[in-house]
């Protein structure tokens, strides 16, 4: 909401001097986490960075919730939290140790706490959740397919709350090289904070971010005889694929703007009630007019009238936990009411000319909120948010 910019040069995981050619050498990196607030001296040291994220945004959202102390059913309760790479670290230095000391030295928690799925069973295993629990692997669109996904399964009836989200941990020299390699990263090294800039006409690349985000689904009647904290309501779903590209979308924008009808006509409302748009906004050339061209054909001239903001101009692209921590933002723009901006917005580009809420955050009641996130692979997630208005 104050419009800061978290990122900088990298200093937290690895020295980018030590790779000359690496031609990126930013990224919004989480400083001072502590996971031994989280985990024992031990387990710290064992885990993975992306779990710690995961881990501790659960821990987070479940003490917020009251569901560590709340008497309920175990095994009604689900955990859906993924990674869209996973330990991308842990690879790296495995593979090191497997070079210079030999097979025999490899961790043997390599592997374990390698896997994506180790977020949500750690969570699991932390609070005695027994029920349905897996991971999501959806490139950026992680976080949100799962929060979708545990929506999804609520209604269905197989569970009755959720531990819901993503969390990544790629700032390392093989994933910003692989990043930079493909020209889908910014490279402003010379000035970091204003890197990122969706939908600015001087956009080039997105920046890579790091952390989780958690939410607690919850189906209404359980979450008010429990007497929950209840920050909204999510209403609506949408996921589709654009069968186009493996990194590129599709500019046509069928992919995306399908993607938002299913999420808003599964809630029973209409374009035209919805106030604003997390977007997915990378802060990419192709991504931001695609996106933008997706939300005119969704909403023709009401497009013109919604508040739209991007996370990533303050946070950068958290990959596989963006869809987690945005969605957290969005609830919040619902409860709160204030709409957060994208900052770095300075020059307006032709093909992006909606109200982007630029550099300053803006006051305005919304009733309902939609929240985008696309991926490689053309995979496409959109969730609908409503304004908890009381029974």
């Amino acid at each position: 909401v104050a419009g800061v910019s978290g990122v900088d040069r990298i200093r937290v995981n690895f020295n980018p001097d030590d790779y000359p050619d690496l031609p990126v050498k930013i990224a919004a990196e989480v400083k001072d986490f502590n996971p031994l607030e989280y985990f024992d001296k031990k387990e710290a040291k064992r885990v993975s960075r992306y779990i710690q994220f995961g881990v501790a945004a659960a821990v987070q959202a479940v003490r917020d919730s009251g569901l560590d102390k709340a008497d309920l059913d175990r095994s009604r309760v689900g955990v859906i939290i993924g990674s869209g790479i996973g330990g991308l670290k842990d690879i790296e230095d495995q593979h090191e140790v497997l070079k210079r000391k030999g097979p025999r030295r490899v961790s043997p928690f390599f592997i374990p706490y390698g896997i994506s799925n180790m977020i949500a069973g750690l969570t699991a295993i932390r609070f005695g959740f027994k029920g349905v629990n897996y991971c999501v692997v959806s490139a950026c669109a992680t976080g949100t397919h799962a929060i979708g996904d545990a929506f999804k399964l609520i209604q269905e009836g197989m569970i009755d709350v959720a531990v819901a989200g993503g969390a990544e941990a790629a700032i390392t020299p093989l994933g910003v090289a692989g990043f930079a390699v493909m020209r889908a990263l910014s490279t402003r090294n010379d000035e970091p904070q204003k890197a990122s800039r969706p939908f600015d006409a001087e956009r080039d690349g997105f920046v890579m971010g790091e952390g989780a985000g958690v939410l607690i689904l919850e189906e209404l009647e359980h979450a008010l005889k429990r007497g929950a904290p209840i920050y909204a309501e999510l209403v609506g779903y949408g996921a589709t694929d654009d069968a186009y590209h493996i990194t590129a979308p599709d500019e046509s924008a069928e992919g995306p703007a399908a993607c938002m009808r299913m999420a808003i006509e599964d809630a029973g409302i209409s374009p035209e009630e919805v106030d604003y748009i997390n977007a997915h906004g990378t802060s990419t050339p192709l991504n931001d007019k695609t996106e933008t061209k997706a939300i005119k054909k969704v909403f023709g001239d009401h497009a013109y009238r919604l508040k739209i903001s991007s996370n990533k101009s303050m946070i950068g692209h958290l990959l596989g936990a963006a869809g987690g921590v945005e969605s957290v933002a969005t609830v919040l723009t619902v409860k709160e009411g204030i709409i957060p901006p994208t900052i770095n917005y300075e020059h307006p580009d032709p093909e992006c000319d909606l109200d982007y809420t630029p550099n300053e955050a803006v006051k305005k009641e919304v009733r309902y909120a939609l929240k985008n996130s696309f991926g490689f692979g053309g995979t496409n997630a959109s969730l609908l948010f409503k304004r908890w208005e009381g029974v």
